[in-house]
């Protein structure tokens, strides 16, 4: 199957892409803490996040539990998620929701420095401001593979 890449030709203003980078920025800093229910809490309650392998995990509870049982992965290690080529896509004139997509590198670090690196991805997310708050509805993680000749 080939990669997912999307393409959008709106444009956004520069305090909308600052507000969202922000946003990622916070988000992934909480996650690489190991800050779980920090993490959660960026999702609305009912958020999802369907990942690469086909795992969905529906619901703050749900993904608490999920990188919960995932803690032991992270031992001895420091992760870092890069995002980067955001392509941000208003649904409505007021900036209520949007469709990000965009491009993520995962690197894991251990205690003697040696730095690896996880697949990378395609993200898809769909965000949505609550009581002016950005928060992450649902999420898609697609697995990067070669583009089928």
């Amino acid at each position: 199957m080939s990669q997912v890449v999307r393409a959008t030709e709106s444009q956004v203003t520069g305090d909308l892409y600052a507000e969202v980078r922000t946003f990622y920025a916070r988000q992934m800093r909480r996650v690489d803490a190991l800050d779980i229910e920090g993490f959660a809490a960026t999702f609305t309650e009912d958020g999802e996040v369907l990942h690469a392998n086909g795992e969905l995990a529906k619901g703050r509870e749900a993904m608490v539990d999920g990188m919960r049982a995932a803690l032991p992965r992270y031992r001895d290690i420091a992760v870092r998620h890069w995002f980067d080529h955001l392509l941000i896509e208003p649904v409505d004139r007021q900036g209520e929701e949007l469709r990000v997509s965009y491009y993520s590198l995962v690197t894991r670090t251990d205690r003697a420095g040696v730095v690896t690196f996880e697949p990378t991805f395609t993200v898809e997310d769909v965000l949505v401001r609550r009581d002016g708050q950005l928060l992450t509805r649902s999420r898609v993680i697609h697995r990067d593979s070669p583009v089928a000749l």
